[in-house]
């Protein structure tokens, strides 16, 4: 499906802008444009971009499809306990977009963002500027891909990637690959390498796991049965520290199940511990591939003390299951080196950085992490929507954006209801 957008010319004032395109700025402007607020999405690339493009050709949600519920739009398919795939999900989003036709202008990108002396924002774009009263930033968290210091250092013969790059096997030379991390992407390209026979050495980090169901539902149906998707960040055990840590890693591939790397170690995967260093073609590895393994089992198993705890508390009628028994153990001498002469490409799969330095405001730490309560900064005008964890777990997902922004929507009408902007 071709979307179709309502492109206005691109000048003037309005009383929102939205910078980005993807379904944290998209619901907003749904809201927005429900109750008649004149606004405009700027998206540098196309509507719905990272979904499209920076996603590999196996990709598929991690969340069931009945999680993805925007503004004035949910799934309705035939499958609601599955997972979609990247090219259903280009469809979801096409058929969104479609369903209001937001005003919207693409492959314009925004080169900064500040305010003049009567504290209106001036945008400055790739072809031209503009002006709005408030701004709602809607570019997520994850901007720049991380390549390590010692990615200089690699042979030449090896092929080098990020894991945003990433598309199928076939794109890749043939040989060997060395991929690192096992966050969500890193576990589920090394699975992907890995069915079609490709020798697949992965490097293991501190990045927890859940199951995929247990006793008798899928985990993130008991996790939302018990409310955990509607915790605040500020509520959670480790606050805000809880938007540094690592995705769970787990799967929605055909039709959804565990990743157990100890399960890849027995059908040939090599294993290792984090990634530490090259050194004259060799890379080296911490000695802690056990402890990793066996912290990720443990998150895992917690989790399911939780839900047993739950269906205790409540009298749920579900069925017994046994625990997670580990398949392999890695020997007392697993390796901490590997000759990169045997490798051929290298996918580093160790996140991104946030990019804000084109919002010209003094509300970010020295990390370049903004400043908010909810989405909402200390400029009046100023929001951020998408970010992970920016309220809960699934604000940057499709399953909490849309709260979210309705809580912008509130403090949009609020400042357009006063009488005198004062700049800040």
């Amino acid at each position: 499906m071709k979307h179709t957008t309502h492109t206005p010319a691109l000048s003037g004032h309005y009383s929102v802008l939205i910078i980005g395109g993807g379904q944290a700025g998209l619901s907003m402007s749904y809201l927005l444009k429900e109750r008649g607020i004149s606004h405009l999405i700027i998206e540098k690339n196309r509507l719905g971009h990272a979904w499209r493009s920076e996603r590999w050709d196996t990709f598929c949600l991690v969340t069931p499809n009945w999680q993805c519920t925007l503004p004035g739009y949910s799934y309705t398919g035939n499958d609601p306990y599955g997972f979609m795939k990247k090219d259903e999900i280009v469809e979801f989003m096409d058929g969104y977009i479609d369903s209001f036709h937001p005003p919207a202008v693409e492959g314009v990108a925004v080169i900064k963002v500040d305010r003049d002396a009567d504290g209106r924002f001036i945008v400055e774009t790739s072809q031209g500027t503009l002006s709005a009263d408030q701004i709602v930033s809607a570019v997520g968290g994850y901007h720049l891909p991380i390549m390590p210091h010692a990615a200089c250092r690699l042979p030449a013969h090896v092929t080098q990637i990020h894991s945003a790059d990433y598309i199928n096997p076939q794109s890749l030379p043939d040989g060997e690959v060395l991929v690192v991390g096992t966050g969500q992407s890193g576990c589920q390209i090394a699975e992907d390498l890995h069915l079609v026979g490709r020798k697949v050495h992965l490097c293991v980090g501190d990045a927890p796991r859940v199951a995929r169901r247990y006793r008798g539902k899928d985990v993130v149906e008991w996790l939302d049965k018990m409310k955990y998707y509607d915790l605040p960040v500020d509520k959670h055990p480790l606050g805000t520290g809880v938007r540094e840590k690592t995705n769970h890693y787990v799967t929605g591939r055909d039709g959804g199940r565990d990743i157990d790397l100890r399960k890849f170690a027995l059908e040939g995967m090599q294993l290792y511990g984090r990634f530490n260093d090259i050194e004259d073609g060799v890379a080296l590895f911490g000695d802690d591939l056990k402890i990793n393994l066996d912290s990720a089992d443990a998150t895992s198993e917690k989790i399911k003390d939780s839900i047993d705890r739950f269906i205790a508390e409540n009298g749920i009628d579900a069925p017994s299951e046994a625990r997670y028994i580990p398949l392999w153990e890695p020997a007392i001498d697993a390796p901490v080196s590997l000759d990169l002469s045997r490798i051929r490409v290298v996918i580093w799969c160790i996140g991104f950085r946030t990019d804000f330095s084109w919002i010209k405001a003094d509300i970010f730490d020295d990390r370049g992490y903004p400043g908010h309560e909810r989405g909402v900064t200390a400029v009046p005008g100023l929001y951020f929507l998408g970010l992970p964890w920016q309220y809960t777990w699934g604000s940057g997902r499709f399953s909490g954006v849309a709260r979210d922004a309705r809580h912008l929507l509130e403090h949009i009408e609020a400042l357009m209801a006063e009488p005198v902007r004062q700049i800040a």
